[in-house]
């Protein structure tokens, strides 16, 4: 019996260490950590499990036949993070290049199985060079069997997608499919075609950080949720984003009890930060900042379509999704890079139980043949569609213009919102007041004597009767216009008195959404 488990123990210490000091190395050099070293920076110490650390690949050919490491270049397992259960698998770059092959595939298929019937995220550190081209088809195979799950689990279990090498081909396509991907500057790539094939079929010279870099990926493509400039500083936002996840889809994310922010905290800052000049411009984030928890928020797709902010906070203690038009880029103005940012974000709360706030300053949808062509429609469409499908607490804040189609969209009585508040700034209209009034006057201002004061006359004529800050809550669209100062404990008290909310959609197997 000793013997064996001093077997036992040497196979574990290789199993941990490595087989080979020199990839060890190589990996460092690169300034990437080995599995094992993330491993232990995501999860609690010593809470890590491990399942499959013997399995062997059974593939011959090509010298694989006299090549069987254990783990076969994958680790899998489970552990906590916070003291919350959460399942994990990381790619072993330094055993076949952490490329998936059949036995692989099955330790990530048993580990993406057990986390759904366990109820718990799941989170993928990606360093592999694709398929195991020696296995050839069943190398594929696998990789259809984790697309599988990850469709299956969406919407189910959060999964998050950790990029931290490289990640090619088919395989570039579970982060894809997954809730949140992130990414590291200078070691991270994504890509369905290399450098080289693209030369090869359109002789453009372009390198992989170019091609598929984080940055490339977090400001251009939208693919990555999150940029980080080392692996420390990223698995520990990992593991801030799962504290304000839930565990599934049955249960409430984690409140935060005995939080130190007062929830009536005066906002005294509101009143100044934004100007009561529609055409002045502001960031949307200090105002998040004054009605969260301790000015703290996790934006989500900081880099990428700056026009909307995405972010995840607490409000009174209560987890809460944040949606808001950014002043600072482009008016703040709707486009097509926006509305899908905005529309995944709707559904990923909605998914998961995260109560949505929505802050609306918004000029309206940006004109231009380029949106136009490229499908701002079908595009823009799937915002509406993610709020008028959503059934958490929903409530809208109006901060200053909400103007025609970009009104109703950013979640808007009309689309279903269970509250909608307004400062005494707001001007909610078809279109800005000069707008309307060169399209309503167009023909009297053109014969007046003096145009420009017809065309003033009639704009002030126009901004009285329709867009005064009452007009919404006479008519039942807006349930009050607040002081700014009072936004945060409006927000808390609606919140807790939104958190059993319980709605139901209609049977269906699906909606057919403008994808």
């Amino acid at each position: 019996m000793h013997e064996r488990i001093d077997e036992l123990d040497a196979i574990h210490r290789t199993l941990h260490e490595g087989s080979d000091p020199a990839a060890t190395e190589r990996q460092h050099a690169k300034g990437k950590l080995t599995v094992r070293e993330r491993l232990e920076a995501l999860l609690d110490e010593g809470s890590f499990t491990e399942v499959e650390g013997l399995r062997r690949h059974r593939a011959t050919g090509f010298g694989l036949e006299a090549k069987k490491p254990y783990s076969d270049g994958v680790v899998t397992g489970w552990g906590t993070v916070d003291g919350r259960q959460v399942f994990v698998y990381g790619h072993d770059f330094r055993i076949f290049g952490g490329a998936l092959g059949e036995a692989h595939a099955q330790k990530i298929h048993k580990i993406m199985d057990l986390a759904e019937s366990a109820g718990a995220p799941l989170v993928a550190l990606s360093d592999g060079a694709g398929a195991r081209i020696q296995e050839g088809v069943t190398a594929l195979a696998g990789y259809g069997g984790i697309f599988t799950r990850n469709v299956r689990m969406s919407g189910v279990i959060p999964q998050i997608s950790v990029i931290l090498g490289p990640c090619a081909g088919g395989a570039a396509y579970s982060p894809a499919l997954t809730d949140f991907v992130f990414m590291v500057r200078g070691t991270s790539q994504m890509y369905i075609t290399g450098p080289d094939v693209v030369h090869a079929v359109t002789g453009e010279r372009v390198s992989h950080e170019e091609l598929g870099g984080a940055d490339v990926h977090s400001s251009v493509s939208g693919v990555s949720h999150f940029l980080h400039d080392d692996e420390e500083s990223c698995l520990a936002d990992v593991r801030h984003l799962l504290s304000m996840l839930p565990a599934n889809n049955r249960e409430l994310p984690p409140d935060e009890d005995g939080f130190d922010d007062s929830t009536d905290r005066p906002g005294d800052t509101l009143v100044n930060l934004v100007p009561a000049d529609p055409h002045q411009a502001y960031d949307i984030r200090r105002v998040i900042e004054e009605i969260t928890d301790d000015g703290d928020f996790l934006e989500i797709h900081e880099r990428w379509a700056p026009n909307i902010v995405c972010a995840l906070t607490r409000i009174g203690g209560q987890v809460a999704g944040i949606v808001a038009n950014q002043p600072m880029a482009g008016a703040g103005a709707l486009d097509i890079a926006a509305s899908e940012k905005g529309a995944r974000f709707v559904q990923l709360c909605d998914s998961f139980n995260i109560p949505l706030v929505t802050l609306v300053d918004v000029p309206g949808f940006l004109p231009g043949t380029d949106q136009e062509h490229d499908g701002i429609i079908r595009r823009g469409a799937k915002l509406l569609y993610a709020y008028c499908n959503a059934t958490v607490p929903r409530i809208q804040v109006i901060l200053r213009k909400a103007y025609g189609g970009a009104y109703i969209v950013m979640d808007s009585r009309s689309i279903g919102c269970d509250l909608s508040f307004a400062w005494p700034t707001n001007e909610i209209a078809v279109m800005g007041a000069e707008g309307a009034a060169n399209v309503v006057f167009r023909r009297e201002i053109a014969a007046a004597p003096d145009p420009e004061l017809a065309r003033a006359r009639r704009v002030a004529e126009y901004k009285e009767e329709l867009m005064h800050p009452y007009y919404a809550a006479e008519r039942g669209l807006v349930d009050d216009v607040i002081d700014p100062r009072r936004t945060r404990k409006v927000l808390v008290d609606s919140l807790r008195m939104l958190r059993a909310k319980h709605a139901e959609l209609p049977r269906r197997k699906h909606g057919n959404q403008p994808v």
